[in-house]
This record gives C-alpha cells, structure tokens and sequence, in this order.
C-alpha cells in the first residue's frame, strides 16, 4: 500500500510541474535541491534538519531565481548578436 501511495504522490508531482514556465521550474529546483542540502547538513552537524530545510529551500528558490535571470540575459545578448549578424549590422557590446 505504501508503494501505491509513494507511486501517485510522484506521478501528481511531475505532472504537476509541466506547465510551469522556465522561472518557475528553475526556482522551484533550487528550492528542492537547497531544502534537502539543508537537512541533510543540518543533520551531520547535530542541528534541526525542519529548520535547514527551511533555510536551505529559501536560499535555493532565490539562487533559481538569480540563475534563471542570468540565462535569460545570456538568450538576450546570443539573440541580439545573432539577429544582427543575420542582418549585416554591427553588433552592439554587451552592457
């Protein structure tokens, strides 16, 4: 019984996460990723793990989030080269 629940809980948890956009997915991984880094450090220093997931999701959502403006601006700066480079016009630096 208990696969059958660990089963459904991760099939409604993936299909619950594709139709998020990338900012959504990247914070939402970071979140994850930081809350079980949390824990896990908070337990191998004898310290709550409740409050390192804690900590950890809340630095992890905002590094996601960091990371996924970083990209977003790398796309900015190919894109703006590429087009004009399609278009024979000198490309423009980077700010």
């Amino acid at each position: 019984m208990k696969k059958v629940i660990a089963i459904t809980a991760a099939s409604l948890a993936i299909v619950g996460c594709s139709n998020m956009s990338n900012t959504e997915q990247r914070t939402l991984s970071g979140a994850s990723i930081g809350a079980a880094a949390g824990a896990v450090g908070a337990a191998i220093f004898h310290g709550n793990p409740i409050w390192g997931a804690v900590g950890g999701a809340a630095v992890g959502a905002a590094s996601g989030y960091v990371y996924d403006a970083y990209k977003k601006e790398q796309a900015s700066e190919y894109n703006s080269g590429y087009n004009a480079g399609k278009n024979n016009q000198p490309a423009k630096a980077p700010n």
